[in-house]
């Protein structure tokens, strides 16, 4: 850098015959140090260190004629990053004794420390034993052993994980290359939803057995036009009135 303090090409070393006018040497300066976390930054200036002769920075993320997205891809295509052996390791271990919610914290410690190398590929393969307990509660409270796992439930087990990043270092699943939670869903996760879904299928059904019979001919009538609604996945708004009463509605999806 001269007086002016602007960068002025290298005067010494071999020409780049390529580019005229420049030349170049084994003689590096003026990197700084990167934080870790500063993922894009970290991963440019573990290029430049080990890359010779790239001429833009979209060439620093050419590997043997592939065209990398970023510079963390461009690091693992050349092996200058750590697999994630050992972190599956113990994520597939912890999954056999440990709760779902102990997974879930040991997962978000990895990205915030450990800076693993796909954060993303790493929580794919555990993602039912980091869902495992919201299933479960979603199981007791339809009392239906049969439901499995739904993008829904994935979705809050995310949430859970990007809460306890946010509380250990400020960060969201999207700075670690993870798409974020959609925290805005409205599905069967809302706890409203569920209120309203906690009965017993069984004790239900012995009470309209039991009930239906005992119907006037109007109440039957309705009964009948709301069940035929609901047979045919329809959505409807009923509205009765007895005499000498307000009157009464019902209204469902």
């Amino acid at each position: 850098m001269g007086s002016n303090k602007k960068w002025i090409p290298r005067k010494q070393g071999t020409p780049i015959e390529t580019c005229p006018g420049l030349f170049k040497s084994k003689a590096l300066g003026r990197i700084f140090t990167v934080n870790p976390r500063k993922t894009e930054c970290f991963y440019l200036r573990l290029l430049l260190v080990n890359v010779t002769g790239p001429l833009s920075f979209q060439d620093m993320r050419k590997v043997k004629g592939q065209q990398y997205l970023t510079y963390k891809d461009a690091c693992l295509a050349l092996g200058l990053l750590e697999d994630d052996n050992q972190w599956i390791c113990m994520l597939t271990e912890t999954g056999l004794n440990c709760t779902a919610i102990q997974i879930r914290l040991l997962y978000a410690i990895v990205l915030t420390t450990c800076f693993p190398a796909r954060a993303g590929t790493l929580r794919d393969n555990h993602k039912d034993s980091m869902t495992d307990d919201i299933l479960h509660r979603h199981r007791t409270r339809l009392n239906d052993q049969t439901i499995t796992f739904s993008d829904a439930m994935y979705n809050e087990a995310l949430i859970a994980i990007e809460d306890i990043c946010i509380v250990i270092a400020n960060l969201s699943l999207s700075h670690f290359g993870i798409h974020s939670p959609n925290r805005s869903a409205t599905t069967s996760m809302n706890t409203e939803v569920n209120r309203e879904l906690q009965y017993n299928i069984a004790e239900m059904a012995a009470i309209i057995i039991r009930n239906v019979p005992l119907l006037t001919k109007e109440q039957r009538t309705i009964y009948d036009s709301i069940m035929l609604a609901v047979s045919a996945g329809q959505g409807g708004f009923f509205l009765w009135m007895h005499q000498g009463e307000l009157a009464k509605h019902s209204s469902f999806r």
